[in-house]
């Protein structure tokens, strides 16, 4: 039995006078607290890895060393056959991880070996959602919840099909993040938000992830467009690559996500035949550090 926690919400009035049931956070949940104690300092840094890449071993040692870096919320990724949404240096990692016989088990377990050591730092698993069907969606958010994970991402599961995952997510205590893009209008914005939970994920191109540079100015519209409809942290992701971009979207975001940069470090560590060396973890490492920087800089 999955048990339901207690969930926090407001009606809000939305500009087309629409009542939205926007729910916050579960009362557990470390992704509020990840926000607030950068709302004075600096703008959250989301760093995004795969699950897995190169190799359990490896993708476990970044996991651990990445909030002493920097991170301030881990985006973990569920590997995947098909990554319709990423680009290609997602992609690569995602096969490395299932080459290296990565299983929705054994990303569950990684989080697990992180929490023995980390209890504060978010965890939220994005991918897709066919490894959660194959796994069973009531097995799979009740392991999620048990193993210390936060939230969830899940790209292809629009809010018309609340019911085959958000839903249970939120009755396991799981935030349900979704993704608003620079084509979600007036008319859907209510309908994205209406289940979301832990922070909102912003799309700052169209396309799929790492493949060009976002409009900074255009950007800072649609920030501010969802965040006159919700009282949750908004967090710009796809297309950020260097400290210069991370610093210029902490100006006008409450978070900054960073993923194809990161695995792409992890790529360019490994040896002719793509295995981790002693390279990888420090790489990795140091591009968060200096992503971390760079939000840190003064407006």
């Amino acid at each position: 039995m999955v048990l339901k926690p207690k969930l926090e919400y407001l009606i809000l009035l939305s500009w087309k006078s629409t009542l939205i049931q926007v729910y916050f956070s579960p009362l557990d949940s470390r992704i509020p607290a990840a926000f607030k104690n950068n709302s004075f300092d600096k703008t959250a840094l989301v760093t995004f890895i795969t699950a897995g890449d190169p190799d359990y071993a490896t993708s476990l040692a970044i996991l651990r060393a990445l909030p002493g870096s920097g991170a301030d919320i881990i985006e973990l990724g569920m590997p995947f056959s098909d990554p319709m949404a990423d680009g290609p240096a997602i992609q690569a990692s995602s096969m490395r991880a299932l080459q290296g016989g990565q299983t929705m088990i054994k990303t569950l377990d990684m989080v697990r070996a992180f929490r023995e050591g980390d209890a504060t730092t978010p965890i939220v698993l994005m991918g897709y959602y066919n490894p959660i069907y194959i796994y069973g969606v009531e097995r799979f958010v009740a392991d999620a919840k048990a193993a210390g994970v936060d939230g969830l991402i899940v790209v292809d599961i629009p809010p018309e099909a609340d019911e085959e995952l958000c839903l249970p997510a939120r009755a396991a205590g799981l935030d349900f993040i979704r993704l608003a893009t620079p084509t979600t209008d007036a008319k859907r914005l209510p309908a994205v938000l209406a289940n979301t939970g832990g922070f909102v994920y912003y799309v700052s191109i169209t396309g799929i992830t790492g493949t060009r540079a976002p409009d900074i100015a255009e950007v800072a519209k649609n920030v501010a467009r969802i965040k006159s409809q919700t009282p949750l942290p908004v967090a710009v992701g796809f297309g950020v690559k260097t400290p210069e971009q991370a610093a210029a979207m902490g100006q006008i975001a409450d978070g900054v996500v960073v993923g194809s940069a990161i695995v792409s470090a992890i790529a360019d560590s490994l040896d002719a035949d793509g295995r981790a060396t002693p390279l990888t973890v420090p790489n990795v490492l140091a591009l968060v550090s200096e992503l971390a920087a760079g939000l840190k800089q003064p407006s």
